[in-house]
């Protein structure tokens, strides 16, 4: 708990630390090799962070999963001599696996051989700096994933079925993604669903691609954003406001409370989860939790993944169980 505390702590206090000198592509670190088991944080059949199973839950080997995830994770990168990360910097991938992967890849474990590429994420000030810098930034973290998930189909994925799934700067990524690589009628047909979360999304990007409605819909994405319940209505200004929220325990677009089956903080072998309950309102989902330490923060932005560990967990396995039935 003190350790995502401590993080938090530093995203808030360091996260708008700009970097003064313009982008320059020969100026960023070497591009990751693919082909190197090393650029990638998680990859199946050898042990990483994403293969956590929390108690209660029994792990599953990959030879019989049926479907593959590929996992973009969120910006960790808070300052720098750069604009982009070093993929080979030690301690930043220490905090990538001990975090976002531990406990946001790790949900689709049951279900599908994980995927994480290691890639030169911008720097989290690139989403607030005005002079085209990190705009640039975020273009070259793009580059990265794209090559990335290139070559994990042309050499991993054999015709598996297929989800996305992403967070705050790994949404603002797989937006783009999934708009080159499943955009047209024939290509959404591969894809189970998009788990795009943490990052607006604008139907209008996208010619064929559309929201999940239900449960049980493939072939379409999802996407939330969460904030504190005491927060609705207040107009809060951030990139993660999210007009096409999903009610990720319904699966719906609902403004109906559900309670969930419930999340995974920070101590996986914790018996007790934490409960939360939400509703969607005004397209973002609103929260009321009982996850200690932030009962009082209103946005729980680094949180939208482990409220909803077990129900993201079931819906994954639902949805792959119904591609199935529709393809073979």
């Amino acid at each position: 708990m003190r350790g995502i505390a401590t993080l938090l702590l530093i995203v808030i206090l360091q996260g708008c630390i700009m970097l003064r000198k313009p982008f320059k592509a020969a100026d960023q670190p070497a591009a990751p090799d693919y082909a190197n088991e090393k650029s990638w944080a998680a990859l199946p059949f050898r042990k990483d962070a994403a293969d956590m199973v929390p108690a209660g839950e029994e792990a599953v080997s990959d030879s019989t999963k049926p479907a593959d995830v590929f996992y973009v994770y969120p910006t960790l990168y808070l300052r720098g001599r750069s604009w982009n990360a070093n993929p080979g910097n030690r301690r930043l991938n220490r905090l990538v696996d001990k975090y976002p992967v531990r406990f946001q890849a790790s949900v689709f474990n049951n279900t599908a051989r994980i995927y994480a590429p290691r890639y030169r994420q911008a720097r989290l000030s690139s989403f607030t700096d005005t002079k085209g810098n990190g705009e640039q930034a975020l273009d070259f973290a793009y580059d990265d994933v794209k090559r990335a998930f290139q070559y994990y189909l042309d050499h991993y994925n054999h015709n598996r079925p297929v989800i996305i799934a992403s967070h705050s700067q790994g949404t603002f990524i797989c937006r783009k993604l999934i708009k080159e690589f499943f955009d047209t009628p024939a290509a959404r047909k591969k894809l189970v669903c998009a788990y795009i979360i943490g990052y607006e999304v604008d139907t209008a990007s996208y010619e064929v691609l559309t929201p999940c409605m239900n449960a049980r819909e493939t072939n379409c994405f999802v996407t939330w954003s969460t904030f504190k319940a005491s927060r609705a209505g207040t107009g809060l200004k951030s990139h993660t406001l999210n007009k096409l929220s999903v009610n990720p325990i319904t699966w719906k677009m609902d403004t109906l409370k559900a309670a969930g089956e419930g999340g995974i903080l920070f101590d996986v072998n914790r018996r007790k989860r934490c409960r939360t309950e939400v509703m969607v309102k005004d397209g973002n989902l609103w929260a009321k939790t009982d996850a200690p330490f932030f009962r009082r923060i209103n946005n729980l932005h680094v949180l939208d993944y482990n409220l909803f560990w077990f129900d993201i967990r079931r819906n994954a396995a639902l949805r792959v169980d119904e591609y199935l039935k529709r393809t073979q």
